[in-house]
């Protein structure tokens, strides 16, 4: 039975190709996941161990409290110690560069740091030297380049209160090793410059040449930990190697999405392809095979396929994620990217999960095999799955649980739960559900939606597409099943597609209660204020109509830190809106007051009419809370009229300005009116509505790219599947095509009905993933937040179906050919 079997493949290679192409795709994706992210592991660490090699021992805080540091007094005791030839001390804290325009780079401060000269310089120079002065400096090798800045030049760098001071380039560095300076910039100094500019007090890790660990951990007392330098490198690499764990998770997500519809196109294959065989399979039987070995021999024939499939699959994972390798390199040349890392778990996933998957999509099919009688063989059946098709009971008691199921839990996580994490689990759960609900019902749906889509088709394509929509109906098992491994990509896709575009209409709302005005003014640290000097400099302007100033205090408020905010009075009620759920807006600017959003009134003790005890300069201060307001405005939190908060805590900066121009100004003019206002200010960055809504409408955008070529994968599988399908359909249809071929079709019309068949199956598969992803996206925005907007992105709902149709007509070209080039009179005589 087993060399029947193994002949068996050897004398159809096109269909084992075929149904292991499939599973090369899955198999591939998931290989080239943990090829890319073994790299990156790889290349991380050796990079960090090549750092940490120049350190013998280092001492950091216990606390991951950033606050928490290690005293200059410490560093003197460490030098002082036996055999202990050098201690150096990490300093870093902000110090923004300010660009060639005037204005501090990026949207947050560069990070300065401290950069030592000697054996315990630990990042790469790439050109010049190490800084040795109070008036030198090192730049970032990629801040260099992207602003302009080479060895030599002279740059100006604000200090922790935005002072600027002037240094000399005399360094390119590499601080790759520093996830945070990688993502900001960085400025480096010697150490004593650095804790003058950032001003830092305390450092944030001691590296120690010399010495031994006994004496360095009993001078580090019982805050500190010790590290060797091997030890040093492991922690940093596993630090850095957190996001590549991040990212294989991901890619796995999507692979196996991949596998799934892979393991539909496998069952849809094998069940196929067991019911063209079924008279060889009875004729097995007869001459003495039992139901075990043809169950068997399907199980060998699967398993063989599976590990073609997976051996492929394991050289295209190498091959993509070499090609991922160079464009994570182009995006970013810090990392460290080594030959691609082939390991032995990455050969067993990948055959393990090939194998398996394709087997089990083959048992269905096995165990439908022993069902064929001997008898069989001495007789011709119609074709497989044709017919009139029933669901029978206990399938549509299952399709209708799974379906009610999934639409109540849907609406419980979209209406009734509270809104967040939780609910959108419960979608993403309700989703799955629901989906086996339409797997099981698909059969018996393929009629009438193929009337549906094949209507047009039908009436435009004449006799060849009448044929098509026909043939695309009579099998409805083949049909559904070729259809839904579309409808997984499909729906994926329409679903990313309603939440990316329900959060951009979200945003695009929010957007017009943040910036009530043209432009926002903002520090670019994170804890930073403004001049009070640039609001008045804004008043002056004649192009200006409004200056609001937001200012914020951390205090006591009761018995905990909290922060107290103020805005400019005259804006309230004008320029912005609060909408006020209890209370209103001329009780909360009496003296004594204040107002609190939503949130900040659940607490205890801070609901309307609750009196909070502030503690202001001058002692605690009774404020009694009369209005409640919703979320948005641009307001938040607890918040007391101007006047009083000028009397609680004494003149303060502003830690935003809001800026209105003239409506007759151009949108330039308006810019460069507010540009001019806040030059003198490095610090200051400027944002118009317009322009952060285009920052957020990219940034959102960008991911949904990342996700749709990801899904792309299922997608194209998932044609395969169809390509698939129609191709064992046209050697089972061959008398058929030679007949209609014989009445008068011509091969040209022929290729039509294949194409038109392909494409009704395609459009069924994609309106119904179209369908539910719609249905799911609404459900998943409502549970993301109270606030959040539902919008539909028609166009690219219509041009899923229809990119789909198109992909579908594609994939028939190779079947249509097949079947147009065959003999008639060969054909009729085919048995």
């Amino acid at each position: 039975m087993l060399r029947t079997t193994l002949a068996g493949l050897r004398a159809h290679k096109l269909r084992l190709l075929l149904t292991a192409v499939a599973i090369t795709l899955g198999v591939g994706f998931i290989s080239g996941t943990f090829v890319l992210t073994d790299t990156l592991d790889k290349g991380v660490s050796k990079t960090f161990a090549r750092s940490a090699d120049k350190v013998d021992y280092a001492v950091l805080p216990k606390s991951d409290d950033p606050d928490q540091g290690i005293s200059p007094a410490l560093l003197r005791e460490m030098k002082a110690l036996p055999g202990v030839t050098d201690v150096q001390g990490a300093v870093q804290g902000d110090a923004a560069l300010v660009g060639k325009d005037g204005k501090a780079v990026g949207d947050f401060p560069t990070v300065g740091m401290s950069v030592p000269s000697g054996r315990l310089l630990r990042y790469e120079i790439d050109k010049g030297r190490p800084p040795a002065g109070a008036g030198e400096t090192v730049l970032d090798s990629q801040l260099a380049k992207r602003e302009g800045f080479s060895v030599g030049n002279t740059v100006t760098i604000l200090d922790k209160g935005n002072r600027p001071h002037r240094f000399a380039v005399v360094g390119l560095v590499d601080f790759g090793i520093d996830q945070e300076a990688s993502f900001r910039g960085a400025v480096g100094f010697d150490p004593a410059t650095a804790m003058r500019m950032t001003g830092e007090k305390t450092y944030r890790e001691l590296d120690i040449a010399g010495g031994t660990r006994a004496a360095v951990k009993a001078a580090a007392g019982g805050s500190n930990r010790v590290y060797t330098g091997e030890e040093l490198g492991a922690r940093l690499a596993k630090a850095a190697g957190a996001d590549t764990k991040i990212i294989r998770t991901g890619l796995l997500i999507f692979g196996l999405v991949a596998m799934l519809v892979s393991a539909l196109v496998i069952y849809n294959t094998f069940s196929i392809l067991i019911a063209q065989r079924m008279r060889e399979m009875a004729l097995l039987r007869c001459v003495g095979a039992t139901r075990r070995q043809v169950f068997g021999s399907v199980v060998v024939e699967s398993a063989v396929v599976g590990l073609v499939g997976s051996l492929l699959g394991i050289v295209a994972g190498v091959g993509l994620g070499e090609g991922a390798l160079v464009v994570v390199n182009k995006l970013n040349e810090r990392i460290a990217v080594a030959g691609p890392s082939l390991t032995v778990r990455t050969v067993a996933v990948g055959l393990v999960v090939g194998i398996v998957v394709t087997v089990l999509s083959a048992l269905l099919p096995a165990r439908a095999a022993t069902r064929v009688a001997p008898v069989a063989a001495l007789r011709a059946d119609l074709e497989p799955g044709s017919g009139r098709f029933r669901l029978g009971l206990v399938r549509t008691a299952l399709a209708v649980l799974l379906g009610v199921a999934g639409l109540a839990i849907g609406v419980a996580g979209s209406l009734v739960m509270h809104k967040g994490e939780t609910a959108m689990y419960a979608v993403a759960f309700a989703g799955g559900v629901f989906f086996l609900g339409v797997i099981a019902a698909m059969p018996a749906l393929v009629r009438p939606l193929g009337r549906v889509a094949g209507a047009a088709p039908a009436r435009l394509g004449g006799v060849p597409g009448r044929l098509a929509v026909a043939n695309a109906q009579r099998a409805p098992r083949r049909t559904a099943t070729t259809t839904i491994a579309l409808t997984v990509g499909v729906g994926l896709m329409s679903l990313f597609a309603v939440v990316a575009a329900s959060a951009k209409a979200t945003a695009a709302q929010k957007l017009e209660e943040q910036f009530p005005v043209q432009f926002q003014i903002r520090p670019q640290s994170f804890d930073g204020t403004l001049p009070h000097a640039l609001t008045e400099s804004l008043r002056t302007r004649p192009e200006v109509t409004d200056t609001v100033e937001t200012r914020r205090k951390e205090t006591r408020v009761g018995g905990d830190e909290d922060d107290i905010s103020t805005i400019t009075t005259s804006a309230l009620g004008r320029l912005l809106k609060p909408d006020f759920k209890q209370g209103s807006l001329d009780a909360a600017l009496k003296p004594g007051t204040a107002m609190v959003d939503e949130e900040t009134a659940k607490a205890p003790d801070r609901g309307l009419g609750k009196t909070l005890q502030v503690r202001t300069a001058h002692g605690i201060v009774p404020v009694k809370v009369t209005a409640v307001y919703g979320a948005g405005a641009s307001l938040d939190g607890i918040i007391v009229p101007e006047s009083d908060f000028t009397r609680y805590f004494g003149p303060t900066d502003p830690e935003a300005v809001y800026v209105r121009t003239r409506d007759d100004l151009s949108a330039y003019q308006a810019r460069r009116a507010v540009d001019e206002a806040a030059r003198p200010y490095p610090a200051a960055k400027v944002e118009s509505s317009a322009e952060f809504k285009e920052s957020m409408t990219k940034a959102i955008d960008t991911v949904l790219m990342i996700f749709g070529g990801m899904l792309g994968l299922a997608i194209v599988i998932a044609l395969f599947g169809i390509a698939n399908t129609l191709t064992l359909s046209v050697v089972e249809r061959t008398r058929e095509s030679a007949l209609l071929r014989a009445l008068g079709l011509t091969k040209r019309q022929l290729r039509r009905m294949l194409s038109v068949e392909a494409l009704v199956m395609a459009v069924i598969g994609a309106a119904t993933g179209v369908v539910l992803g719609v249905g799911f996206g609404w459900a998943a925005t409502n549970a993301m937040a109270s606030d959040s907007i539902f919008a539909l992105p028609y166009l690219q709902v219509v041009g899923f179906v229809v990119l789909a149709g198109a992909a579908g007509m594609l994939a028939a070209v190779l079947p249509a050919r097949r079947a147009a080039k065959t003999s008639i009179v060969e054909s009729l005589a085919h048995d």
